[in-house]
């Protein structure tokens, strides 16, 4: 098989019934493509949606009643500075976002965090950056991860992309299902951008595990015009 085959991400989604939350990043045709979701397997993780707001989207409490620890399933995934698009699993948004608005590159920004503190899954912390410019736009992706079973350090892989039309890349922040969680490894998945957005949409939705998705948040930017089309799904509405 070759090094550079591109896999459906629908097909890699239908396959994992716990990938966790991933990110995706490429282009389709003209546009920049981002889609964003999230899973969960205990009542808190699964108690949350998406709200957009200010060109922004946040994980809000489906039923606040029942948040039981909100430090991990409560931020805002999806952010803009400037021409810079923010997308991550936690609230190193802020991180990102405030690192550029002093002046920090991507990589250094998220050099002050590491992965979440929730042993003995150490959930890796995934990130992503477009930035656009002169009718294009370049991508990073990062995933900071813990080097082994106990938590003791904190390892940091960035990966700088210039975009390939039908080509995207994939990031989660789990292998599989299991107990303890195994962490995601390797490089961001190389996959085929394909379809308008609705067609994408549904289709990384429809593929998703049915007990364990919660919200799945895709944008399409078209580079010509800077128009954005979105498309946002709640499983609890």
């Amino acid at each position: 098989m070759s090094i550079y085959n591109k896999a459906n991400p629908a097909e890699l989604l239908a396959g994992n019934t716990y990938p966790g939350r991933g990110i995706i990043v490429g282009k389709n045709g003209g546009n920049a493509v981002i889609a964003y979701f999230i899973m969960g397997r205990s009542e808190n993780s699964r108690n949350r949606i998406f709200v957009e707001k200010d060109n922004a989207v946040f994980t809000h409490p489906f039923d606040a009643s029942k948040v039981q620890d909100p430090s991990l399933i409560i931020y805002a995934p999806i952010r803009q500075y400037e021409n810079n698009l923010i997308v991550t699993n936690g609230d190193q948004t802020d991180t990102v976002y405030e690192g550029l608005a002093a002046g920090k590159s991507f990589a250094d920004a998220l050099a002050a965090r590491e992965f979440e503190p929730d042993a003995p899954n150490f959930t890796p912390r995934i990130s992503a950056m477009l930035t656009f410019a002169d009718g294009g736009f370049s991508y990073q992706m990062s995933i900071l991860k813990s080097a082994d079973e106990i938590g003791s350090a904190c390892n940091r892989y960035t990966f700088s992309y210039t975009p390939i039309d039908g080509l995207g890349h994939f990031l989660h922040t789990y292998n599989c299902d299991g107990n303890p969680i195994p962490t995601f490894t390797g490089e961001p998945e190389r996959v085929a951008m394909e379809g308008d957005i609705d067609t994408f949409t549904k289709s990384l939705w429809d593929s998703l595990n049915e007990q364990n998705k919660i919200s799945l948040y895709v944008r399409y930017t078209d580079l010509a015009t800077g128009k954005v089309e979105n498309r946002l799904i709640n499983k609890y509405n």
